[in-house]
């Protein structure tokens, strides 16, 4: 009820501001399980991909979202639940991963649609990053559930970050045909085939995408990013005390030159 009343509202709206253009809808099944398998740009984007299909997607948040206290926290929570968010502690990475697989196997053991981004954290540069294997291929191969590759375009741009206005323009979704990995069933515990299940779903992605691929997590990114903007910050507070330094020491040398400066000579009358 709630989702259907947030699908109108918060869809629909959506849908008339950004008139987002849709590809491949047909490849969505009218019923029964799978897995939308996204690249990930945009906070948007779990509100894009479900406004443009007539099913629910139920997507994974941070459970932060769904256990802040106070006025504001409880609509927080009831607006992510109404828009198909299932709460995820992310507190501990492996409990996290385990939880997150769980929740997925339920959402498709119910027979409905999880939408699941692979790389695990949206791209920090707009450019699609190396899949994670724990989460997509272990709930892909538990379930038997069909895997389709999304691909959200220009969603990192209607709202870049710093930006508090949303820029007015027209997001794209691709969506590709469906990926059986039944062949796999039974070894959701063998790392190589995570691995090579991801690296295809992932394949797919970039070519509805379009992106440049980097062959590292968006994570270790994220982190190579912080750490050099720490060290960039941390470099110029230096050369900014340096450069104090050497102006204390500059005016120093004056007054002591202008201390031992001789006197003018007076001339006599």
């Amino acid at each position: 009820m709630l989702y259907g009343a947030m699908k109108v509202t918060v869809g629909g709206s959506l849908k008339l501001a950004f008139r987002p253009w849709v590809e491949g809808l047909e490849h969505v099944p009218a019923e029964g399980p799978a897995i939308l398998a996204s690249n990930h740009l945009s906070f948007s984007d779990s509100f894009f991909l479900p406004a443009v299909l007539d099913r629910k997607v139920t997507f994974i948040a941070k459970a932060e979202y769904f256990n802040t206290p106070g006025i504001k926290g409880r609509l927080t929570a009831a607006f992510f639940k109404g828009v198909g968010q299932l709460p995820v502690d992310r507190s501990g990475a492996r409990g996290a991963g385990e939880a997150a697989i769980k929740s997925g196997i339920e959402v498709l053991e119910r027979g409905e649609l999880f939408g699941i981004y692979p790389e695990g954290t949206r791209s920090p540069d707009g450019r699609l990053y190396r899949g994670k294997p724990g989460g997509l291929a272990r709930v892909a191969l538990a379930t038997g559930a069909p895997v389709i590759p999304v691909a959200m375009i220009d969603t990192e741009k209607i709202q870049p970050p710093g930006k508090v206005v949303p820029k007015l323009m027209r997001p794209g979704i691709r969506i590709g045909e469906p990926l059986d990995f039944t062949r796999y069933q039974g070894m959701e515990h063998d790392r190589f085939v995570l691995r090579a299940v991801t690296d295809e779903v992932m394949y797919e992605i970039m070519k509805l995408s379009g992106q440049e691929y980097v062959d590292m997590y968006a994570t270790a990114m994220k982190r190579q990013i912080a750490e050099a903007a720490k060290a960039e910050k941390e470099a110029g507070r230096a050369a900014r005390a340096a450069l104090a330094q050497a102006e204390k020491e500059q005016a120093a040398k004056e007054k002591a030159a202008e201390r031992d400066r001789p006197g003018e000579q007076r001339s006599e009358p």
